[in-house]
């Protein structure tokens, strides 16, 4: 382990996970990113309980690189928005950015938010996807969800949607002072605020390896956004409700009219088990949106970290010494 000499002007959180193909080429291109800026840097991986080599082979290239580093493995895998959280709080620079290991976010990007937030009154720099060259089936299935954000969870949301950020010392230590459980990082950089500016860019295609966000992890990622910055589940459930009486007296009116011109002889029987199924799902329905809420709350009275971290070496870089 190596003592890291002095602080960085420039700290560089990447996450990793499942990226082993691409470790030669990012540190390839992390080296680009210090040579562009002209300044040395820090760039912070975090292992996130990645099963592959990735951890091994940063191991043995990080001595050897120009810039300096820190190498962090979690305790197991707590996925990639607790992962940069872990990174932004060792980091040691004075403006931070993210980066996805994939390559998939232009490595000239970084350069922008580090220069943005050096040298313009701005604290919090968001990449704004502007075009995607991934497959036809997921540009749309990132649309329809990046929509369905916009529409019902955060309408200040980039159409696009975000991926990678970046922002100064103030902006990050009151990030990671949120500490809520299953919640959104980015629907935490929106709500904080501050002096924001967007970079357009496009996304450039997957070169090795398949992503890890399933559709599961976008499903999961929607939920703990809407319960954790909007009440439209609540609002949603009211107006079921409502729907549910104004049809209830309705059908009560209509089948008291038929009682009275005789139009009904036999007590339909259809007729009351669709009325007692209707009510007992919206009952279902109501508990389970409430107990989401329930259950939040009470995972964020746990305080658990977001993440734990296992080991952690850092190392100088060569131009350091």
């Amino acid at each position: 382990m190596h003592a890291t000499a002095g602080h960085p002007e420039f700290s560089l959180i990447i996450p990793v996970y499942r990226n082993e193909d691409s470790i030669e080429e990012l540190l390839g291109a992390v080296t680009d990113i210090q040579r562009s800026l002209g300044e040395m840097i820090e760039v912070v991986f975090v292992i996130d309980a990645s099963p592959d080599r990735s951890q091994e082979l940063l191991s043995s290239a990080l001595p050897s690189t120009e810039f300096s580093s820190q190498l962090i493995a979690l305790s197991r895998n707590f996925g990639s928005f607790a992962a940069i959280r872990v990174g932004l709080q060792y980091a040691k620079g004075k403006y931070f950015s993210v980066m996805a290991a994939d390559l998939q976010e232009p490595p000239d990007l970084v350069v922008q938010f580090f220069n943005v937030l050096a040298h313009e009154p701005i604290d919090v720099v968001l990449g704004t996807r502007r075009g995607r060259a991934d497959k036809t089936i997921d540009r749309y299935a990132a649309g329809i969800f990046w929509n369905v954000y916009r529409r019902f969870v955060q309408p200040e949301v980039p159409k696009g949607g975000v991926d990678v950020f970046g922002c100064n010392q103030a902006f990050k230590e009151k990030l990671i002072n949120l500490t809520e459980a299953n919640s959104s990082l980015i629907g935490q950089i929106l709500w904080l605020g501050f002096r924001r500016k967007e970079i357009p860019y496009d996304r450039l295609p997957r070169r090795h390896g398949e992503s890890a966000w399933t559709f599961s992890g976008k499903l999961k990622y929607l939920m703990d956004s809407i319960f954790s910055f909007t009440d439209l589940p609540i609002r949603l459930l009211l107006s079921i409700g409502m729907a549910g009486l104004g049809i209830s007296f309705a059908l009560g009116a209509l089948t008291a009219i038929a009682r009275s011109f005789g139009w009904v002889q036999v007590p339909g029987y259809a007729a009351t088990i669709l009325v007692i199924v209707f009510f007992a799902a919206l009952n279902m329905v109501g508990f389970g949106i409430v107990g989401s809420y329930v259950w939040r709350g009470f995972e964020n009275s746990k305080q658990r970290p977001s993440a734990i971290v296992l080991e952690r070496q850092e190392f100088e870089g060569t131009r350091s010494k």
